[in-house]
């Protein structure tokens, strides 16, 4: 049953590419669905690559990558059902026969083969057939399938592609492993890498005799501990780029943090030491199997993520020379596929790895939620939109290289928390430190959902607040009583998805007519909040008034009715023009 329930819920996710992409058919948007996935993160250009219709002489989608200097094919079956129907031998055999077609250095045979296909699809071979024997663009056969393929079949499909004469490989998703890449989709590991070689360290007059290798077997994992070359290390970042480091709960904190300025020195100063101040690096992968060849040892990783290191391996990235000269001490841990469907069994394996052997970098509880799906969702949500949401501790510089595009907002979790808490709970919390929000008890009320259009209105509402209360003497301490009261005010104003679209796009163009009401609005809640403390602070300070009793939002409400309160008319006005510019 639950197997079927993820299929069930992947289906709707087909569904909803489908909302953005009007023209394609379910049987396209899956094919989009896993060029996004596993070959390009890049939604807009998967979507240019798909090219099914008539006369697609059997390709699904063509997509070329000049930065991996790699031609990908797919072909797809959109299964209605789940492990269902089997593949025919057939039409498995057909498409690994396409590898011949463009393998050749016969022309003529190719030129018969595209005569009657779809200009599309004739302009996209021509191109990869000429980077192909003309720049050694590898050829990547994909068959991806909601239905079974026998491994009769699997391996004639791969025994014909072996025999094409040039570099090129087949591989063949089944049902199965579909669904196991879609939840790597919904973990936020997408595309994931599918190998790396991880050489160990020998030579240069240091001796590793053997390596230890640890094998659990009521838990199925299976552990490697070996040495590798420092300068090895920060080659698999140059090699993978940040997905190397998509399951970690941190991005790269910045050259100026104390621990990393510390690595560096230790690297220039000292390299042969590294080894001994390192708390090394720890990586979790599917598959792992040591291997000899041309005189290397290596361990050779399948679908490798490094949990524990980053800021190790992106030092030693950015010092490859003196990094020649440093060892680093490598933990790596396979966990089975299986092993990860069990409930909650892996990612509470990977968290309490993760806190574990951070010792280095303290751990915040706001770290351990941010590879929690809701977390990611969010992320997807808000870039669709235009937002660059931070959930990992990184920093802004880094977030933004790693986006590799423009974003009208940077938003980290810990505003969006704020926002929330402000609005929906007493304001004395945020007194209390924003990690609390993240802990078990919290964290689900404080992030109820995955829909911006709850998170942004009170995000936009506070960064409004922000701005008024710098005008105002010790603004600062009183400003999220003031955005309590405001929202409980706006809320029905922006309540309807609409409506808070609409307030999102006038805060996002800086609409002046918006801009202006609702800061007069926002001042005149300023003003009462002074009026407020005054007549209620006894001996207490500004400061100690607003952060040392709860149930101030209750009795500040009861104070705006009263008549001492002299802002109430003004702010009326003010807000029922915030309404007219919304609603008309």
């Amino acid at each position: 049953m639950k197997a079927q329930e993820v299929f069930k819920d992947f289906k709707l996710l087909i569904k909803e590419y489908g909302e953005t992409y009007h023209t394609l058919k379910d049987e396209d948007l899956f094919t989009l669905w896993f060029l996004r996935t596993y070959v390009n993160d890049n939604e807009q250009e998967s979507a240019k690559s798909v090219v099914n219709g008539p006369n697609d002489k059997g390709i699904d989608a063509i997509h070329i990558d000049d930065n991996a200097r790699a031609i990908f094919l797919v072909q797809s079956k959109y299964r209605k059902r789940l492990n269902a129907a089997s593949e025919k031998a057939n039409d498995v055999k057909q498409f690994a026969e396409l590898s011949h077609v463009l393998g050749r250095y016969d022309h003529s045979d190719f030129k018969i083969f595209i005569e009657n296909a779809d200009s599309l699809v004739k302009d996209k071979l021509n191109e990869a057939r000429r980077k192909i024997h003309k720049r050694d663009y590898k050829l990547w056969f994909y068959y991806a399938t909601l239905g079974k393929c026998s491994s009769i079949i699997t391996n004639e499909a791969i025994r014909i592609v072996r025999k094409c004469g040039i570099d090129c490989s087949l591989e063949i998703f089944d049902g199965k492993r579909i669904m196991l890449l879609y939840q790597d989709y919904l973990d936020g590991v997408a595309p994931p890498i599918p190998t790396l070689d991880l050489e160990m360290e020998k030579g240069l007059g240091i001796v590793v005799k053997g390596v230890m290798q640890r094998y659990d077997k009521p838990g199925e994992i299976e552990s490697w501990v070996f040495p590798m070359r420092g300068s090895d290390i920060g080659s698999l970042f140059e090699t993978s780029g940040v997905r190397l480091f998509a399951r970690n709960i941190r991005g790269f904190l910045g050259k100026s943090t104390k621990v990393n300025k510390s690595m560096k020195a230790t690297l220039i100063e000292e390299p042969e030491k590294f080894f001994y101040y390192n708390n090394g690096v720890t990586i979790i992968c599917d598959h792992a199997k040591k291997e000899s060849e041309k005189g290397r040892d290596i361990l050779r990783v399948s679908n490798p993520q490094i949990i524990n290191g980053q800021q190790t391996t992106r030092t030693l990235s950015a010092l490859p020379a003196q990094a020649r000269k440093a060892s680093v001490l490598i933990k790596v841990i396979q966990v089975p596929r299986d092993v990860r469907e069990q409930e909650d069994g892996f990612e509470s394996l990977v968290s309490a790895i993760v806190q574990g052997t951070n010792w280095q970098n303290p751990v915040k509880q706001s770290d351990l939620v941010v590879n929690d799906r809701k977390q990611i969702e969010i992320e997807r949500e808000l870039r669709k939109l235009g937002y660059l949401y931070l959930r990992k501790r990184q920093s802004k510089s880094e977030a933004k290289r790693a986006a590799n595009a423009k974003y009208l907002k940077t938003i980290k979790k810990e505003e969006i928390a704020r926002a929330v808490v402000a609005c929906e709970m007493d304001p004395i919390l945020l007194r209390l430190g924003v990690e609390n929000f993240f802990s078990e008890e919290q964290y689900h009320d404080v992030f109820p959902n995955v829909d911006p259009n709850f998170y942004l209105p009170r995000y936009w509402l506070m960064w409004h607040t922000n701005k008024v209360a710098k005008r105002h003497t010790q603004g600062g301490y009183s400003k999220w009583l003031v955005l309590n009261f405001m929202w409980s005010r706006f809320a029905s104003i922006v309540r309807a998805s609409k409506r808070a679209v609409i307030f999102r796009k006038l805060c996002e163009s800086r609409d002046d007519y918006l801009y202006r009401n609702l800061h007069r609005a926002i001042d005149k809640v300023f003003i009462a909040a002074r009026k407020y403390y005054s007549k209620n602070k006894g001996n207490m300070t500004f400061l100690d008034f607003f952060k040392a009793k709860k149930g101030r939002d209750k009795e500040f409400q009861k104070f705006w009715q009263t008549p001492a309160n002299k802002s109430r008319r003004l702010f009326d006005k003010y807000i029922k023009k915030v309404e007219e510019k919304i609603t008309e």
